[in-house]
């Protein structure tokens, strides 16, 4: 970053420094009449998230504003408080950060000075920046028995150099370490596992708290934070079923149920959150009711702690895994997180039926990417009929769905009823998809879709009984998922879905659901190839998916991120 301050006094000074710095460096205004915290300073010139941002007094750009910046110059003066008017004037935006108590005033005089000097010296700067590293809207348990402390260690953290993504990265080996000890179907293998996952969760929070203290936010740091949350808890799961196994138990079916669950819960997240994120409604009854349950303090953490957030979540896992068996652990997620979801998924569907909202193009272009339609639907979508009424897609969609569904549950395993049920699926995928999704229910299109895929794959595993097709299932099912998450977070970013090309290789959900069925289907009686094929069916999926997810993540240039939403 390259300062400009006392030396140019001249709007005409300042513009030829600013042509005379690199054109790839981030540039600071900053009045040499400032006076404030060092922190206002920081949150206004140092946050990467932000093409220009500004608190009075100090004006920063990114190189993509370095032009404005200097036609704004030229045109508003030398001051950057004049700069920042210039600039949002001619549609370049300016971020304001909000700074709380802390100061930044542009001192004109003595007395004004001294004021300022005073103002600065009243206010605990360092308390101030502990508070605000903490996430404004966390879980009960996160609040009030992780980040009392996890602040401390991401302070401990900053000053001795380490980065978030190294603070993730350790996360995500201690709880890979935590599976490994579940894996082990021993008491003291499965104490040491919840100890473990609990401070896994704490480095998980210190990462997010770390990046705010320090302002070192990043495209990668958000997605590796997102995807390795999900890579923890799945792979936790893994060891748990691979320790229940050791003393007798298989709850392989159930541990791909939980898994299954908390993706489905997951997308229903998203997928609102997508269609409602730019639309323009009016306030609904629901929305007025929980909005006036949120003015009543109690409420408000009752109702974080129903939806059974990552905090919450992980301690039960952790306790349960310390003090019961794996089976009971998977008893008590399939039963929180199925109660979490008709919660939500309830009050989600009232809110879009009791308000009218005007959807968005680009909404409904996030929840066509959710979709993951593949080659299959998009043909039936391009050339089949075309739907009509509001209802109409999200209802498709469940029928193709509970189709399916209901008959690989009841069919003999490896008929070829379900392969009709299959191909029935995939048509009507492409029907529920032929037109814009802006309907009011149509955000359920992308969760039913991964309902019918994660839970066909679990259904035929299950039933073929065939041994290790469980976790090869398992195996499948994470890495269709990682490909989900991985979509989310590039819609987050701003940088729209994966490439086309991707999507149509590993088959869209319904083209890789058609595989599975068929697969079951031709080796229901060649058990050993039937745990091979999905075993394979998975590596391939996972490194297509992997290795263009890298890709991406490493060479993009999308812009800082930083998730501040539910806490998933």
């Amino acid at each position: 970053m390259r300062y400009v301050g006392p030396d140019a006094d001249a709007a005409e000074q300042i513009a030829k420094l600013l042509d005379r710095a690199p054109a790839g460096e981030r540039v600071a205004l900053v009045d040499p009449r400032f006076v404030g915290h060092v922190h206002s300073l920081r949150l206004a010139l140092t946050d990467p998230r932000w093409m220009a941002a500004a608190a009075p007094g100090a004006l920063t750009a990114q190189p993509e504003a370095r032009a404005a910046l200097a036609h704004a110059v030229r045109g508003a003066g030398a001051g950057p408080d004049a700069v920042a008017a210039a600039l949002d004037a001619s549609g370049t935006a300016v971020q304001r950060p909000e700074l709380g108590s802390l100061v930044a005033v542009v001192a004109t005089g003595e007395d004004e000075r001294e004021q300022a000097r005073a103002a600065v010296a009243a206010i605990d700067e360092e308390a101030v920046r502990l508070r605000t590293a903490v996430k404004s809207r966390d879980g009960f348990f996160t609040t009030f028995c992780i980040s009392p402390y996890s602040r401390y260690l991401a302070r401990w953290c900053a000053r001795r150099g380490f980065t978030p993504n190294q603070v993730t990265t350790a996360s995500l080996i201690t709880a890979l370490i935590a599976a490994g000890c579940a894996a082990t179907g021993t008491r003291g293998g499965y104490i040491a596992a919840g100890l473990l996952l609990l401070f896994s969760f704490v480095l998980d929070c210190t990462d997010g708290q770390l990046a705010r203290y320090s302002l070192q936010y990043s495209t990668m740091g958000a997605w590796l934070d997102a995807t390795f949350d999900r890579a923890k808890e799945y792979a936790y799961y893994a060891g748990l079923a691979l320790g229940a196994a050791r003393g007798g138990d298989d709850v392989w079916a159930l541990a791909l149920g939980a898994m299954v669950l908390q993706s489905c819960r997951h997308v229903v997240d998203f997928s609102f959150n997508e269609a409602n994120h730019d639309a323009e409604s009016n306030t609904s009854p629901t929305a007025a009711l929980s909005d006036k349950l949120d003015s009543v303090g109690w409420t408000v953490w009752v109702r974080r702690m129903i939806v059974l957030p990552i905090g919450e979540r992980w301690a039960m896992i952790a306790v349960l895994t310390a003090v019961t068996t794996p089976r009971i652990v998977f008893y008590a997620l399939l039963v929180g997180c199925a109660l979490a979801a008709l919660y939500t998924t309830a009050g989600r569907v009232l809110r879009s039926l009791t308000r009218k909202a005007r959807r968005t193009d680009r909404a409904a272009q996030a929840l066509a990417d959710l979709a993951d339609s593949g080659p299959i639907a998009q043909a039936v979508a391009a050339r089949g009929p075309r739907l009509k009424g509001a209802w109409t897609a999200p209802v498709v969609a469940f029928t193709g769905a509970a189709a399916l569904v209901a008959t690989a549950l009841t069919q003999p395993f490896g008929s070829r009823q379900v392969i009709v049920a299959a191909l029935f699926y995939a048509v009507l995928s492409g029907i529920a998809v032929s037109r814009p999704l802006k309907g009011a229910l149509d955000w359920l299109v992308p969760p039913v879709f991964r309902a019918a895929e994660y839970g066909t794959i679990l259904i035929l595993a299950a039933r073929s009984e065939v041994n290790g097709a469980l976790p090869a299932a398992f195996g499948l099912v994470s890495a269709v998922a990682y490909h989900h998450y991985d979509t989310v977070y590039r819609i987050r970013g701003g940088t729209g879905a994966p490439p086309q090309w991707l999507v149509r290789t590993i088959g869209g959900h319904e083209g890789r659901t058609l595989v599975a069925v068929v697969l079951a289907t031709l080796l229901a009686t060649q058990y050993t190839d039937l745990t091979l094929a999905l075993t394979a069916f998975a590596v391939a999926v996972a490194l297509v998916v992997l290795v263009e997810s890298t890709r991406f993540w490493v060479s993009s240039g999308a812009p800082a991120v930083h998730d501040e939403g539910e806490p998933a």
